[in-house]
């Protein structure tokens, strides 16, 4: 057999044993669960796997015009290091563990780091405005993303997320308002998880992909860093609680309904 022919095959072999493992038809929300170290795979592509995460992988290489085989390769590596990085399986945790975890990584610090921006995106825009114009914009969608998603987070904790906690803790499921069933909020911050979702793509769109302009200072420079920081950890946020937390919380409704 010549060298090129059994590279070819060896080539073909692996492949298969990539689709074995990564299955190209499974949503990316899904192959984030597993293994989060595919994150960071998927934001190298621009595949959105928080609010998209219902998206197969090869749906979401056709709509960027990938080769799924090159995007498993690099999954396949991300699976290997993931084998050596300690870190808990969040999708058998506790819910309470999950969501403490959510609170604890994410919204107390986000609080604190959208306070940081507001004043950092205020005076950028207030020296550099005058030569970027689209800054005007930029605190304008900033301004409101901070607004809402502050509310979001405080209805989370306030609201559904004890709500989860006691449905975990008694197995009964949990109602709202007239009678509703907490669907109804788990739609409604999925919805917002969107809304925030498409106020970050502006600000990336504004910002062109958060590359400082050539007459940058290190202010505005700092200020283009931490919004490409920020949305990082927004897709890590949003990924836990619409493929992790929300299916699990839906899955113990029905079993909680089975029951009765």
């Amino acid at each position: 057999m010549s060298n090129g022919r059994a590279k070819h095959e060896f080539s073909e072999v692996a492949a298969s044993v990539r689709t074995d493992q990564i299955k190209r038809t499974i949503p990316v929300g899904q192959l984030v669960a597993e293994h989060p170290l595919r994150a960071c795979v998927l934001e190298q592509y621009g595949i959105d796997y928080c609010c998209g995460g219902k998206v197969t992988l090869e749906e979401a290489c056709q709509k960027k015009g990938l080769e799924v085989n090159e995007v498993l390769d690099k999954l396949f590596a991300a699976d290997q290091k993931q084998s050596k990085v300690n870190d808990l399986d969040w999708t058998k945790q506790s819910l309470k563990e999950l969501i403490d975890h959510i609170v604890t990584t994410y919204h107390v610090p986000l609080r604190q780091e959208l306070s940081r921006l507001a004043q950092l995106v205020e005076k950028v825009a207030q020296v550099h405005t005058a030569r970027h114009p689209e800054l005007t914009e930029v605190v304008n969608v900033f301004n409101h993303f901070r607004e809402q998603l502050e509310l979001h987070m405080q209805k989370e904790e306030i609201i559904l997320f004890p709500a989860i906690a006691k449905m975990e803790t008694t197995g009964e499921p949990s109602m709202f308002g007239c009678g509703g069933s907490i669907e109804h909020p788990i739609d409604v911050m999925i919805r917002e998880h969107e809304d925030a979702g498409q106020a970050l793509c502006s600000m990336r769109q504004l910002t062109h992909d958060y590359v400082p302009p050539d007459d940058a200072c290190n202010t505005y420079k700092a200020l283009l860093c931490s919004l490409a920081q920020l949305e990082s950890e927004m897709h890590q946020h949003v990924h836990k609680e619409n493929n992790i937390l929300f299916p699990r919380v839906l899955t113990l409704r029905t079993a909680a309904q089975v029951r009765k």
